[in-house]
């Protein structure tokens, strides 16, 4: 038994197990398990193209990347245009993205030089900069020059809408892309396939020449530099895929979630997928697609079981605190390790 608590990491065993008790806890609630499970793998789906973000970063050396809302922003750029034109489903979707993988990787690009210039302060500097970032998007959500209806205040306000609902959009275009029904569970196959395929992606550019040469950058400069790969440029080929990646995951977030937040939505994103990478057994200088899947499973899950418990027994009263209370512990948990694998 301890060898196998070894194995799978001692927080991890706790995490399960506490899970584990809320299930059986929900089973004697008499609160439907196929409603759960649907959530669970929605809220997977939607959330683990965000954490798979942190794999480059930390694979090239710059460490978990908390600068996520950089690439975010231009995902959300990328949806705005695709709604301002009136573009719907999979023709929406393509266009958002295509619009914002090269704005995030020109950004990537600019930030991994500037994180050159600062190494050993890379996680520091790149908080405040998502800070700085998601502060002047600010402005330039009251000043963009959108006119479509759906993205501008309905009485003459300035700027966009906070909120901006994609149900005559490209909302739920991967959920409701051959999903299928097991009993009453929902698989949302388009959303999981699409994650799939970005981690095989991922997972391909790792097995590569230029991949292991970013790999090895990572881990130990000093044998880098002695057989000749250039550090500085693998730091930014992790950036800029780390930045792709988030203005990819933030579009797919949307689709599923029905709705763009603008403003200081992006601040958020950041933290939940930092944990739930470290959940997953990822350290700050290791981090594999395995820990992106292993951590988003547990973070989402325990999220999605935990609040309908809570809700039943507190009548309604505790859910928004203990939900809260969960997010944060967790995430709280999450950033006070640094032995990965080894804690």
């Amino acid at each position: 038994m301890k060898d196998f608590i070894n194995k799978i990491g001692f927080p991890r065993f706790i995490i399960a197990i506490f899970l584990i008790c809320l299930i059986l806890l929900a089973v004697f609630l008499k609160i439907p398990l196929s409603g759960l499970i649907t959530d669970i793998l929605v809220r997977f789906g939607m959330n683990a193209i965000l954490v798979l973000a942190m794999v480059p970063a930390v694979q090239s050396g710059i460490g978990l990347n908390f600068n996520l809302p950089l690439g975010i922003v231009f995902g959300l750029i990328g949806a705005l245009i695709s709604i301002e034109f009136r573009l719907t489903g999979f023709k929406g979707l393509l266009v958002s993205m295509v619009i914002a993988i090269p704005l995030a990787a020109v950004a990537g690009y600019f930030y991994g030089k500037m994180l050159n210039k600062i190494k050993g302060q890379e996680m520091t500097v790149g908080t405040y900069i998502g800070f700085s970032i998601v502060s002047l998007m600010c402005i330039f959500w009251l000043l963009a020059p959108f006119k479509s209806p759906e993205l501008i205040w309905a009485y003459g306000g300035n700027g966009l809408r906070v909120t901006v609902s994609l149900e005559s959009s490209i909302g739920h275009v991967l959920n409701d892309f051959w999903h299928f029904n097991i009993k009453k569970v929902v698989i949302p196959t388009g959303l999981l396939l699409f994650f799939a395929l970005c981690a095989i992606i991922i997972w391909i550019y790792n097995k590569s020449k230029k991949g292991l040469s970013m790999r090895v950058a990572g881990s130990n400069e000093k044998f880098a530099l002695s057989n000749g790969i250039d550090v500085d440029r693998e730091r930014i080929v992790g950036t800029m895929i780390s930045t792709v990646l988030a203005a990819i995951g933030i579009i797919v977030y949307s689709q599923a979630f029905g709705f763009l937040q603008l403003y200081n939505a992006p601040l958020y994103a950041a933290m939940p997928a930092v944990a739930s990478i470290l959940i997953g057994g990822a350290s700050l200088h290791r981090a594999k697609i395995i820990h992106v899947i292993i951590g988003t499973l547990l973070f989402q899950s325990l999220l999605v079981v935990a609040l309908p418990v809570i809700n039943i027994i507190s009548e309604g009263s505790m859910s928004e605190v203990i939900r809260t209370i969960i997010s944060n512990g967790i995430i709280l948990y999450a950033l006070t390790r640094t032995g990965g694998e080894e804690a």
